[in-house]
């Protein structure tokens, strides 16, 4: 039998200082999260420096409840596994520096790991019988793009987005109107208060590229209605205009996933991101891919938002791959899928 690979895993791309030890990258031993949510609501998004000083605060009482939760010491791990972009890049630096700090003090390997991969490994964890190659949507507040997963570590982005993220529009939407941050929540919360066809926002399509996305057009649509009422002296319903929203939104995310997955002749599609948590979206994929015949796969709403167990899922397939990182490991922002 081969030896278990455990692996204390470091996610800090962003607002959430998280640690966890997986198992064989599938058993999730801890998964510790220290969320900053609270304190970036009273500015109606992250602020880069507070978020870089609250991780330098947090992350080593997150790590130490993670081994904790865990019942492992530093001496029972085989590898430290980090995200080391994309994000901001403050933020990824104190994750990555504290990775290589216990690596060298530990004596043990260190593993640069992409975030958005992180993301899309979410899916191996409660999904035990997934396997590539598969199509997976990954929507966030910073990225929307649609990958096919060719194997472990090989992937393929066929559509991204040309403008605004998902998320970041939702975030928009719903500071216009009134909601505050998080947006994507508070919208899906909403629109279950309202009709989703009360009014008619565009759906956008990139001539291109049938499988890019675009949302500002749809923000522009938006925040175009809500004016127009305001100048006009008219009421407007804020669920309306959120569930008008949101199906604009969905809909084209569903439309471009389920034609990509049946034109590259897969027969499973997975979600990933913080947008993949909303409740709307999860019920549509699944309506249309069960009348599709697709296999549908999706990680619970914790897995969804930045955490740690990913990035120690997709560190183990990158440790099995024999990929190890130096001491010259840096935090990349803007790092693509696939670069290394």
């Amino acid at each position: 039998m081969e030896k278990d690979v455990v692996l204390l895993a470091i996610e800090s791309s962003c607002d959430e200082t998280a640690a966890a030890v997986v198992k064989n990258g599938r058993e999730v031993l801890s998964n510790v999260i220290y969320s900053q949510i609270a304190l970036h609501t009273e500015f109606g998004g992250v602020v880069p420096e507070i978020a870089s000083r609250k991780h330098i605060e947090k992350i080593n009482q997150v790590i130490g409840q993670a081994l904790s939760d865990a019942g492992r010491s530093l001496a029972d791990l085989d590898g430290i596994a980090v995200t080391y972009g994309p994000g901001l890049v403050g933020a990824l630096l104190v994750g990555v520096s504290e990775a290589k700090a216990i690596s060298f003090a530990a004596g043990l390997p260190l593993i640069g790991v992409h975030h958005i991969e992180g993301h899309i490994c979410a899916n191996y964890i409660e999904n035990k019988d997934l396997e590539p190659p598969f199509v997976c949507l990954v929507a966030s507040g910073g990225h929307s793009h649609l990958v096919v997963v060719r194997d472990y570590g090989k992937y393929e982005i066929i559509g991204r987005t040309r403008d605004d993220a998902a998320g970041e529009a939702f975030d928009k939407v719903a500071r216009a109107i009134g909601l505050g941050y998080p947006g994507g929540p508070k919208i899906d919360k909403l629109s279950r208060e309202g009709n989703p066809d009360a009014i008619a926002f565009p759906r956008a399509k990139v001539a291109e590229n049938e499988y890019d996305f675009s949302f500002s057009g749809l923000k522009s649509a938006v925040l175009n209605y809500i004016n127009g009422c305001e100048m006009k002296g008219e009421e407007f319903s804020r669920a309306d205009v959120a569930a008008s929203f949101q199906k604009a939104v969905i809909d084209v995310l569903v439309e471009h996933s389920i034609h990509a997955v049946m034109a590259y002749g897969f027969s499973k599609f997975a979600i990933a991101g913080g947008v993949a948590s909303n409740s709307s979206l999860r019920e549509t994929f699944a309506e249309r891919c069960g009348r599709e015949g697709i296999a549908f796969y999706h990680p619970s709403p914790i897995l969804c938002t930045d955490n740690a167990a990913m990035i120690g899922a997709a560190g183990y397939y990158e440790f099995l791959r024999g990929v190890r990182s130096g001491y010259d490991l840096n935090a990349v922002p803007g790092l693509k899928l696939g670069e290394r």
